[in-house]
Formats: C-alpha cells, sequence, structure tokens
C-alpha cells in the first residue's frame, strides 16, 4: 500500500466517524428543522460513502443501515426501504463477520423501513425477528443500546 493511499484511507476512516455522529446527534434531536433534516440525510449518506472507501463490508452494513434509519424517521420510504434492503445484502454477505447486534440492527432498520412504507405484514415479521435477536445480543451494554433504538418512534403504527 503506497503512503498516498494509506492517508486517503485514513482520512476516509476519519470523516466516516465523524460523519456518523454527526448524523447521531442530529437523530436524536426531538425538534429538528429542515436544514437539520437536510445536513442529517447528507451526513448518513457522507458516512456511508467514506466507508465504502475505508472500511469493509462491515462497515458498509452498518453505513447503509443508519442511511435506511435516517429516511425512515424523516418518512422517505422509498429511500429508506432502498438503504435498508442495501443493508441486510450486505449482511448476507458478511455475516461471518457482523457481530450479534449487526443482524439485530439489519431486521430492525428493514423492519422500520417496510413500516413507513405502510407494509405492516412484512414489517410486522423483521419486526418480530429483530426482536428475537436483540434479546440474544451478548453484550449486555450492546444489547442496551439495540433495545433503546428498538424502542425509539417512528414505528408508524407498528406496535
Amino acid at each position: 500500500m503506497s503512503e498516498q493511499t494509506a492517508l486517503s484511507e485514513a482520512l476516509h476512516k476519519q470523516c466516516a466517524i465523524e460523519l456518523n455522529k454527526q448524523t447521531w446527534k442530529l437523530l436524536d434531536l426531538h425538534d429538528r428543522t429542515e436544514d437539520q433534516d437536510r445536513l442529517m440525510i447528507h451526513a448518513a449518506h457522507g458516512s456511508c460513502f467514506h466507508w465504502s472507501r475505508a472500511g469493509g463490508g462491515v462497515q458498509q452494513q452498518r453505513g447503509e443501515w443508519l442511511v435506511a434509519r435516517v429516511y425512515a424517521v424523516l418518512e422517505h420510504p422509498e429511500a429508506a426501504l432502498y438503504h435498508a434492503r442495501r443493508c441486510m445484502e450486505f449482511t448476507e454477505a458478511h455475516k461471518a463477520e457482523l457481530k450479534d447486534f449487526d443482524l439485530a440492527y439489519a431486521q430492525e432498520g428493514l423492519a422500520r423501513a417496510l413500516a413507513a412504507a405502510g407494509l405492516k405484514d412484512e414489517a410486522r415479521a423483521h419486526f418480530v425477528q429483530a426482536q428475537i435477536l436483540g434479546d440474544k445480543i451478548a453484550d449486555p451494554e450492546d444489547r442496551k443500546i439495540f433495545q433503546n433504538d428498538f424502542a425509539a418512534d417512528p414505528w408508524y403504527g407498528l406496535r
């Protein structure tokens, strides 16, 4: 690996991490402005993009999940579904490398996107699967984080 490539990968990783943090700060706000909503979309996409340059399948799976979550929260079901399905593609392709919480989040992301799209029956199946996988997360801290995220709205009448 050349020095230029290593520097580039390091910068991509740093950007991915910082944009992920920015996205979560915005997701945690209860009363976002339209500008903050747009910034959140761009930050989530930016994080996902930079992980595609500096990470592997695990990071790309997590990046797609984050973009799906943002779109689901903002009531953009078509985009949420697209990215939730991409997340599931990465989940299937990299299952051996993923953590137990990644599997639960993939199901949660697809359930939430489907619920946003009004596809309640299909959403319910993924919701139940996310709940089962979430309960099996081995690390208590990871399980608590997942359960808090899982409990957060919007669920579009699914719960």
